[in-house]
């Protein structure tokens, strides 16, 4: 925001009704840079006027809060408006008192005293950059201390010192330990919370609990070289998020609240594509529910972990879809990039953020042989990239055929694919080509077939290989589970060597097809 010269009247100082633990500091250099009327300020904002929420949450988030309490009221009252629940003192008290966090903060009186504060106009946003400024000055000063202590200590090396000091000072805002004990625990959990509560028995955002395509909580990533599709499966992915779409190949798409489109390179073919089948009914769905950012960001991910989370929180969006990942990272090549870039997303991912990610494979491995099963290796940049993603699904074809496979590179549940998928660029959907599919195979065989018969005429080699074959086992193993196939065992030493085990369609799906 624009710089001010001339700060607005502050609130003037009330008797506060403060929480019994907690104490005012008593001098500049008793305590950590705090100014706890500014908090004040800008909490009473937010339960007054949807309008301060969006200009401040922009500027701030819980961490830079300095009292507990106020770190506290700020989480409810986010919780209030990103649910689209009323956020005034009466619902603000009722929300913390379910939580169980209502005399924590001081009780009722003060909240109430939080909401009658005097608020000279639009000067909420000016609170918020006080509150984010001292922020970042208790974060250098943490900082600070723990390089004078290393300093001293005769076993550290000044380089690595001062290494550790100026990545303090360049990120700014090292919240964790700037805040103490209470702020370094905020996302600890017990064990048993975090093997029975951390999603493992929800529905994925896309596919199913079999074969899971994108995770909650995991990224998506999706690769592969220019012009074969990757933008057109993203928009179909976005676009089932919105709730345009109920399926995308095949597989069920679990419908969000809002989205935001990272268009950073080439908006206006990036607006051209995801126009395509789109028309009038759809408009009130994409106006009021997918922001877009046309553009370069106003830094790279690596360089502002935070910053991922922060636009997400701005424009009040559960997905996230980076189009693409060498637009958002300085040097994809580059392994501390990467890891910091890891350490973005996984903060966007801890703040209930879902991730779609748009990469790119390596230039020289561009002409892979017809049927070759691709690798991560396969993926350009940092092995680190692909490392930290949930998923990760690469698009293998010519650029602008409309034939091309997919091909799940990293699982989640049961492996999905390779899947060949035809794009209709007029309409801009895909959808997999039945010829292909294992059932259709299955069905049309005279006498059933082997794993090896069905990982042959998925990859069009005549001697696939081994991980093919056992690709193709499993996807029969899920027939026969779910009633479809049938499995007669064969004998030991057959063709290929090993128990040529035959599945045939089950009579109830034959019925079923007929």
């Amino acid at each position: 925001m624009p710089q001010r010269t001339v700060p607005p009247s502050r609130p003037s100082p009330q008797s506060w009704d403060r929480p019994p633990e907690e104490a005012e500091p008593s001098a500049p250099f008793s305590a950590p840079p705090c100014d706890l009327e500014a908090e004040r300020s800008v909490l009473g904002a937010c339960m007054h006027a949807r309008e301060a929420w969006d200009e401040i949450q922009q500027h701030l988030e819980a961490a830079d809060f300095y009292r507990p309490a106020h770190e506290t009221v700020w989480r409810a009252l986010s919780h209030q408006h990103h649910n689209g629940d009323p956020a005034d003192p009466i619902a603000l008290i009722d929300a913390l008192r379910t939580s169980g966090d209502l005399e924590r903060v001081g009780g009722p009186a003060y909240v109430q005293s939080l909401a009658t504060l005097s608020h000279a106009g639009g000067s909420s946003a000016y609170y918020a950059q006080i509150v984010r400024r001292m922020a970042d000055r208790r974060a250098l000063q943490a900082a600070a201390l723990r390089a004078a202590q290393q300093a001293t200590d005769p076993g550290v090396e000044p380089e690595r010192v001062r290494t550790e000091l100026e990545t303090s000072v360049r990120d700014g805002r090292e919240r964790a330990n700037a805040a103490g004990g209470s702020r370094l625990a905020r996302y600890a959990t017990d064990g048993w919370s975090f093997i029975t509560d951390t999603g493992a028995d929800t529905e994925p955002l896309w596919g199913t609990r079999e074969q899971t395509a994108w995770a909650e909580g995991e990224s998506l990533m999706l690769v592969g070289p220019p012009g074969v599709g990757k933008t057109s499966l993203a928009h179909q992915l976005l676009l089932a998020r919105l709730g345009v779409y109920a399926a995308v190949l095949d597989l069920p798409v679990a419908e969000s609240r809002r989205a935001l489109y990272l268009a950073l390179d080439r908006p206006p073919q990036i607006a051209r594509a995801l126009a395509q089948g789109l028309g009038p009914a759809d408009e009130p769905k994409l106006r009021d529910r997918l922001a877009v950012w046309s553009g370069p960001l106003p830094a790279t991910l690596d360089k502002e972990p935070h910053l991922l989370a922060e636009l997400a929180a701005a424009h009040r969006a559960d997905t996230v879809v980076i189009d693409s990942l060498k637009d958002a990272v300085s040097k994809l090549t580059d392994d501390e990039a990467a890891i910091a870039y890891n350490n973005a997303r996984q903060h966007a991912l801890r703040e209930g953020v879902q991730l779609l990610e748009l990469h790119h494979q390596r230039k020289a491995t561009a002409e892979a042989p017809r049927g070759q099963r691709p690798v991560l290796d396969r993926v350009y940049g940092s092995t680190w990239f692909t490392s930290g993603a949930g998923s990760v699904l690469f698009i293998a074809g010519e650029a602008g055929d409309p034939a091309i496979t997919v091909h799940q590179l990293k699982t989640v549940t049961g492996e999905i694919g390779p899947l060949p998928v035809i794009h209709n660029h007029d309409r801009g959907t895909s959808y997999v080509e039945q010829s292909l599919d294992p059932v259709t195979l299955l069905r049309s065989a005279t006498d059933g077939l082997t794993a090896r018969e069905l990982a042959t005429a998925l990859t069009g080699e005549a001697t696939p290989a081994r991980g093919d074959v056992e690709r193709a086992r499993r996807r029969l193993e899920r027939l026969v589970k779910s009633g479809l196939a049938t499995k007669t065992e064969g004998a030991a030493g057959g063709s290929g060597g090993g128990n040529q085990a035959r599945y045939r369609p089950s009579a109830r799906h034959l019925t079923a097809a007929s």
